[in-house]
């Protein structure tokens, strides 16, 4: 005789939970191991090799599946993979103590490693090395955000030890070459953008080598780009401006 197993229970092993409260229910996701913060960290971007099953639980440890009134009334639909996702994106990692410690010290690392390959202290141009970040970063006591990439952290970590050392984005090197009737017209705007000017020559077009800030970038393009009707030229020359060695403090 066989035996019978209900169609609303699903055993899954050895998986990471990804749990969400919602409308006061709680919801899972079986995802795999080590896949959830490479999918949040956007190096991961294929949903089937992070989720084990399409399928939202309320226990995935005992294989209990959501009703679809639960997840329509939380969720606003039944579309399980969108839910998956959402739940993915902002649920908490259900982890062992010591897996919790070794992400968060991952991440540390990586937020540490983002922030000195982008920045320098403003008076020699010179990097700060990997460990220096984490140094200061622990000085300021700084802790991770567990539902937020690297990237975005280290932008909030370089806002918060700006007022604690000397640092700032490392500048980056650009050439603009602009129509002379188009850059008369627009030369204060663009210069308003640039943090230094290096070169700038008239014949037979103006020519300018100039360093930036990082998030100027997409302005001064779009600038460029419209006011001249894709005339001008923005040429990046070397995305950090910065000086041989490693800073010390």
């Amino acid at each position: 005789m066989s035996i019978f197993t209900p169609t609303n229970q699903i055993r899954l092993t050895n998986v990471a939970i990804v749990r969400m409260k919602k409308g006061g229910k709680r919801f899972e996701i079986a995802c795999y191991k080590n896949k959830v913060v490479s999918w949040r960290n956007k190096i991961e971007k294929d949903i089937d090799e992070v989720l084990q099953t399409h399928t939202v639980f309320t226990n995935v440890s005992k294989g209990q599946v959501s009703k679809r009134d639960d997840l329509v009334a939380a969720f606003g639909t039944d579309d399980q993979s969108e839910i998956c996702k959402q739940i993915l994106s902002k649920g908490e990692l259900q982890v062992s103590e010591r897996e919790r410690q070794a992400q968060l010290e991952s991440t540390f690392r990586d937020i540490a490693t983002i922030v000195a390959d982008k920045c320098v202290n403003p008076e020699t141009k010179r990097p700060y090395t990997v460990g220096l970040i984490e140094r200061a970063m622990k000085d300021v006591h700084y802790a991770v955000k567990p539902t937020r990439n690297a990237k975005q952290q280290a932008l909030d970590v370089i806002r918060l030890l700006k007022t604690h050392m000397p640092l700032e984005r490392a500048r980056m090197r650009m050439r603009l070459v602009l129509p002379v009737k188009e850059a008369r017209r627009i030369r204060e705007k663009i210069k308003s953008l640039l943090a230094n000017i290096e070169q700038e020559d008239w014949t037979p077009n103006m020519e300018i080598i100039c360093l930036i800030d990082p998030g100027a970038y997409r302005e001064i393009d779009e600038l460029v780009r419209s006011e001249t009707k894709g005339q001008g030229t923005v040429e990046v020359l070397n995305l950090k401006d910065i000086e041989e060695g490693d800073e010390s403090l």
